[in-house]
């Protein structure tokens, strides 16, 4: 990502976007794992208004897609929103996945 590129989310910021690229060049997903998380728990903080919504999942990881440029997997983010909400204890009722 250059400088001259804009911020694809301004809450999260451009430091958000450089580690969303720099995620995205990792080749495996164990490798990408740990970082994902930490990049969804950003994306999570900047965005509480998406707490309670039943596309949580969808939002946050169109969200990352765009920040990467395409290069993390959308459906790889999903998953890992969906861990995450099921470790602290919450699932949608909507969810069908």
């Amino acid at each position: 990502m250059k400088y001259e590129d804009k911020i694809v989310d301004r809450q999260v910021g451009r430091n958000g976007d450089l580690f969303a690229a720099s995620i995205g060049e990792m080749p495996t997903k164990e490798e990408r794992y740990p970082y994902l998380r930490i990049l969804v728990s950003i994306v999570e903080q900047a965005h509480p208004e998406w707490n309670q919504a039943p596309t949580k999942d969808e939002q946050i990881a169109l969200k990352i897609f765009h920040m990467s440029h395409g290069a993390i997997d959308k459906d790889e983010c999903s998953e890992i929103v969906r861990i995450r909400d099921d470790e602290r204890g919450y699932t949608p009722v909507d969810r069908d996945k």
